[in-house]
């Protein structure tokens, strides 16, 4: 089983967050099933950026960014390389949700090309596209359940 998430949600098992239980137990519960997190091209390199933004800030210590870095790395998430697929899918998907950016659709994209379901901490995706996109999950509202399932 394949699950698909965005730097949103990694970045919850790194870095000091409201709902970090949350997506602890969610990342337990994949662990346990086996379920491998597969994501866009941009995802490492918007999650380093905001450690690197972190420590810059002096949000977290310098010993802090280096092993929430290390942490990102061995994470395992699988990266799927068909970039022009992706592109393509994720600018379609920002026309038909009328969004103003790609970004977001990337992971989207991912989540339709692989068809599996997209877990984000991003609660304002979530209120802009849920109604019009099931497979999109938030992780505010994990309460268990069977794999990939909220």
């Amino acid at each position: 089983m394949k699950i698909c998430i965005d730097a949103s949600l990694a970045l919850m098992w790194l870095l000091p967050a409201e709902l970090n239980d949350r997506a602890n137990a969610l990342r337990k519960k994949w662990d346990a099933e086996a379920v491998q997190l597969i994501s866009a091209p941009l995802f490492y390199a918007e999650v380093t950026s905001v450690l690197r933004e972190q420590v810059y800030f002096q949000k977290l210590l310098p010993e802090e960014g280096e092993e929430a870095f290390s942490l990102c790395l061995e994470m395992g998430v699988k990266i799927l390389r068909d970039s022009s697929r992706i592109q393509k899918k994720a600018w379609e998907l920002a026309k038909k949700h009328n969004r103003t950016r790609t970004c977001d659709m990337q992971y989207l994209a991912v989540a339709e090309i692989e068809d599996c379901d997209f877990w984000t901490a991003d609660k304002r995706l979530c209120n802009a596209l849920a109604k019009k996109v099931p497979r999109l999950k938030y992780v505010g509202e994990f309460q268990g359940g069977g794999p990939g399932s909220q």
